[in-house]
C-alpha cells in the first residue's frame, strides 16, 4: 500500500477565482474535468477485478451496496436507484446507504460521517449477509462511516471494495478491491463533489452497468428488461419490439409490449408463437 496523500485536499492549480470571467471560469473547470477519464482508465484493472467479484456474488443471489457520506453517498442512492427502472432488476438488489440516512440526500447531516459504528448499523437494518457486496465511496478515504462499515464487513466475511481518489488511502486497507482514482487538486480547493465526483460517478457507471450486462439484463445493446414507467420509455420500447420480432405494425406492437410489461418478455412471447 502506497503512502496516503491527501491530494483532494492540496491547494488548486488557481489562484483568484473571483477574479476571473465567467468563460475563463467554465474553460478552466472543463480543462481539470478533461483529466478525469484519463485517471479512471488507469484503474479499470481494479475496477474488472471488483465488477467480476460482484457479478459472481449476484449472480449466487447476492446483493450489491454502496455506502458513503456527502457527494460520495449521494452518488450511490442514484447509481442504485436507477439499478430497478433501467434493468428491470428488484428494487433491494442494489442499495445506496448514505450517512445521516434519507435526509442527507438534499441536506448536509453535522458530523454524521464521523461515527464508525453507524454504517455497520445501517448494513444491518438490511440483514447484510457474506452472499453480498458493499462498496464504501469516499473521495477523501478516509470517512469513519465508510471506513467502520468495511471493517465489520471484512470481520464477518463479507466481500468489500472501494472507491476513493487519494493514493494509500486508508479505506482502501479495509477494501478487498480497493480503487483509487487520483484525479489531482480540485478547482475549488478541497471541493470534491466536482472532479473526485465525477470520476465515482464514472466508476459506478462502470460497475453497475458492467455487472447488469453480466447478469443477463442486456441484449445486444438494449435495455430489454426497463422499466416502463414513461411515455418516452414506452415508445423506446415498442420500436424494439417491431425491430426485434419483424412487427410492422406499431399500434400491434404497443399492445404486445404492454400485454407482457416489458420488452423481453413481450419479444420471448413472440417468438415462441
Amino acid at each position: 500500500m502506497s503512502e496516503f496523500i491527501k491530494v483532494t485536499e492540496q491547494p488548486s492549480h488557481y489562484r483568484h477565482l473571483e477574479k476571473m470571467s465567467v468563460k475563463e471560469i467554465l474553460t478552466n473547470i472543463n480543462k481539470e474535468d478533461k483529466t478525469v477519464p484519463l485517471a479512471v482508465e488507469k484503474v479499470i484493472p481494479q475496477i474488472e477485478k471488483l465488477v467480476q467479484a460482484i457479478a459472481d456474488k449476484m449472480m449466487a443471489g447476492g446483493r450489491l451496496f454502496y455506502v458513503g457520506a456527502g457527494t460520495s453517498g449521494r452518488l450511490g442512492v442514484v447509481d442504485a436507484s436507477e439499478c430497478p427502472p433501467t434493468y428491470g432488476v428488484p428494487y433491494g438488489l442494489v442499495i445506496g446507504l448514505i450517512a445521516g440516512g434519507a435526509k442527507a440526500i438534499t441536506q448536509a447531516v453535522e458530523f454524521a460521517e464521523d461515527n464508525l459504528d453507524q454504517g455497520w448499523k445501517d448494513l444491518q437494518e438490511h440483514q447484510i449477509n457474506n452472499n453480498d457486496v458493499v462498496v464504501g465511496i469516499a473521495a477523501s478515504g478516509r470517512t469513519p462511516y465508510v471506513i467502520g462499515a468495511l471493517k465489520k464487513c471484512r470481520e464477518n466475511g463479507i466481500v468489500t471494495g472501494s472507491i476513493s481518489c487519494n493514493p494509500g488511502a486508508p479505506v482502501s486497507k479495509e477494501a478487498d478491491f480497493p480503487i483509487e482514482v487520483v484525479v489531482g487538486p480540485e478547482f475549488v480547493t478541497g471541493s470534491t463533489r466536482m472532479k473526485s465526483g465525477t470520476a465515482q460517478k464514472l466508476v459506478l457507471n462502470m460497475i453497475s452497468t458492467s455487472v447488469m450486462i453480466r447478469l443477463g439484463r442486456v441484449e445486444d445493446n438494449k435495455m430489454v428488461n426497463m422499466q416502463l414507467t414513461n411515455d418516452k420509455l414506452v415508445d423506446r420500447g415498442v420500436k424494439m419490439v417491431m425491430d426485434n420480432t419483424g412487427l410492422s405494425d406499431y399500434e400491434q406492437a404497443h399492445q404486445l409490449l404492454l400485454k407482457y410489461g416489458s420488452v423481453k418478455k413481450a419479444v420471448d412471447a413472440w417468438l415462441k408463437k
